[in-house]
C-alpha cells in the first residue's frame, strides 16, 4: 500500500489499525530481547553469551596485526604443519580433539587439571561466567583480522583431516587468522591465573598448549596461534578497566579458594592429560 493512499487528516486510529495488519502479516519474527541463560549468563540468543567489553572496547586485530606470513616468510608455518602431522593418532591428537570443544558444559574444566580445582556451576558459579563471558570477548577480538585476510586454514592446503572432521565446511570459510580458539585459551589462562596466582605457572603452560592444540588439530597455522595469544592478552588488558570481570574475577577467587579447601579436585584424569600434552609440540 503507497502512503498517498492515506488522507492527511485520516484518523490515527486507522494507522495504528494499519501498523498492527502488517506486523500480523509479517513472516519475520521480532528477535527476542537479550536475557540471562538458567546458568545467569547472559546471552544474545540461546547459547551464545554476552561478553563484558562493549563493541567500541574490543580490541581491533586488524588493526593491530600484521598480515599473515606470505611467500618465503610463511615457511616456519609449513615446516610446523608437518611436524603437526606427525601427531595424528596419538594421545597429543586426541586431547586436541577435547580442546577444540568450547560449547558449555564441557568446555568448563578444561583448565582444570591446570588449576587443581574442579570447575562446576554448582560449586563455582563465579568462575564458570567469567569463562564463558571471557570467551566470548576473546571471540570478538580476532574477527576483524578474520574478515579482513581470510586466510586458507592449513588442510585445505594439504589435504589432511583435522581432528573435528563436522566442523571442516564452516572452517573452510572461516579465515585462519588469527586463532579465535588461541585468543580464548590465552585469556582464560590469563584471568584464572588472576583469580588463583598460585597456580598461574601450570595455567599459563596450559593456555600455550591449547593454542598448540590448534596446529595439532591441522585448523591453524603457527603463525595464527601466535597471534591468536597477542589478541588474548590485548583482551585480558582492556578487562582490567571492566567492573563487572573484575568484580567476578575476585569472587571466583573467593570460591576457587574454598573449593580446594574442600579438597574439591578436578574430575577429569590429570595424569593422562599431563602425558598427552609432554608429547613434543610441533617444532621445525
Amino acid at each position: 500500500m503507497h502512503r498517498t493512499a492515506l488522507a492527511p487528516r485520516r484518523p490515527v486510529l486507522v494507522l495504528v489499525l494499519l501498523a498492527t495488519a502488517l506486523a500480523g502479516c509479517s513472516s519475520r519474527p521480532t528477535p527476542p530481547a537479550p536475557g540471562l541463560a538458567a546458568d545467569g549468563v547472559p546471552e544474545s540468543r540461546p547459547g551464545r553469551a554476552i561478553g563484558y567489553l562493549a563493541n567500541d572496547a574490543i580490541p581491533d586485530s586488524a588493526a593491530l596485526l600484521p598480515p599473515p606470513p606470505a611467500g618465503d616468510a610463511a615457511g616456519l608455518d609449513q615446516a610446523r604443519m608437518r611436524a603437526a602431522l606427525a601427531l595424528r593418532d596419538t594421545p597429543r591428537f586426541a586431547q586436541a580433539t577435547v580442546d577444540a570443544g568450547l560449547d558449555f558444559p564441557q568446555a568448563a574444566p578444561l583448565f582444570a587439571c591446570a588449576l587443581g580445582v574442579e570447575i562446576d556451576l554448582e560449586h563455582t558459579p563465579a568462575t564458570w561466567r567469567l569463562l564463558r563471558r571471557t570467551l566470548a570477548d576473546a571471540a570478538r577480538s580476532t574477527r576483524s583480522a578474520k574478515d579482513l585476510y581470510r586466510r586458507p586454514r592449513p588442510f585445505l592446503a594439504n589435504g589432511a583431516p583435522t581432528c573435528t572432521p563436522g566442523d571442516e565446511p564452516q572452517l573452510a570459510h572461516s579465515g585462519s587468522y588469527p586463532s579465535g580458539h588461541t585468543a580464548i585459551g590465552t585469556l582464560w589462562s590469563l584471568v584464572l591465573a588472576s583469580a588463583a596466582p598460585e597456580r598461574s605457572q601450570a595455567l599459563l603452560a596450559r593456555g600455550r598448549a591449547f593454542g598448540e592444540s590448534r596446529v595439532v588439530c591441522n585448523v591453524h597455522w603457527t603463525s595464527d596461534v601466535a597471534e591468536g595469544q597477542f589478541m588474548g592478552m590485548a583482551t585480558f588488558a582492556r578487562l582490567q578497566s571492566d567492573p563487572a570481570s573484575l568484580a567476578d574475577r575476585e569472587a571466583a577467587r573467593r570460591e576457587l579458594a574454598a573449593a580446594r579447601a574442600a579438597g574439591r579436585a578436578p574430575a577429569r584424569d590429570c595424569d593422562a592429560e599431563a602425558a598427552a600434552l609432554a608429547w613434543p609440540a610441533p617444532a621445525s
